[in-house]
């Protein structure tokens, strides 16, 4: 099935477990994919390396996409990552940081640059990626629960101000996924149990379709068996 033939679909985190797979999958569909990432990526499709953090980067990067592949579909925020902190009371300035900035800062910039061409094209998707985790306080997880709560909600009211404009804005909520830095942080876990990438690519996919059309604001979990 090729759906996505026609369609532009930026893909952030590109380089990674899950940007890879979400990639895949949407090649597989037939889009025509911008792949970002803050390394260099080397494939057959059109590749930028861009600091997300940055605002006035990701402005420009917008441009430089549009530039490349013309237009600009499905914008699958999957930049982001994951570490243990401090106690809530112990935590450093540089832990909050580091959590806002990789999982808040680069879907809002990113948001920010290519809204605009969604709206002037008479639509788009937008999913982004929450976790399971923002749902929830953890010990030694304040600063990331905390981000991926806020995915959520810039999620939902996103949802909000643009489904009338015919941009579908959603998240999924993973819970572990099956990577090989998680396997080698917890080796005596149950790695059947855990999201395999493929299956959280899917689910994005879903999201990003035209059989998704009617859902918006959904925050989906994906946590296979975990």
């Amino acid at each position: 099935m090729k759906d996505f033939a026609g369609k532009g679909v930026v893909v952030t985190g590109a380089a990674g477990v899950l940007g890879s797979a979400v990639a895949a999958a949407f090649a597989e569909r037939g889009a025509t994919l911008a792949l970002v990432d803050v390394v260099p990526i080397e494939n057959e499709h059109a590749s930028f390396t861009c600091d997300l953090t940055d605002t006035a980067a990701c402005s420009a990067l917008v441009a430089d996409i549009k530039g490349r592949i013309k237009r600009i579909d499905v914008l699958a925020n999957v930049a982001g990552g994951f570490t243990m902190g401090e106690s809530v009371h112990e935590m450093s300035d540089d832990t909050w940081r580091f959590m806002f900035d990789i999982n808040v800062q680069t879907m809002l910039n990113m948001v920010r640059a290519t809204v605009p061409t969604m709206l002037a094209q008479g639509g788009g998707r937008i999913v982004n990626i929450g976790a399971r985790a923002g749902l929830k306080g953890a010990p030694q997880m304040g600063a990331y629960c905390a981000a991926k709560s806020v995915v959520i909600r810039l999620t939902e009211s996103l949802a909000e101000e643009l489904k009338a404009h015919g941009i579908n804005v959603n998240c999924v909520l993973p819970s572990i996924i099956d990577t090989p830095r998680n396997r080698a942080d917890m080796p005596d876990a149950d790695f059947v149990r855990w999201v395999a990438p493929a299956d959280l690519a899917a689910a994005i996919v879903f999201l990003a379709s035209d059989a998704g059309r009617a859902v918006h604001g959904v925050a989906l979990p994906v946590e296979g068996l975990s």
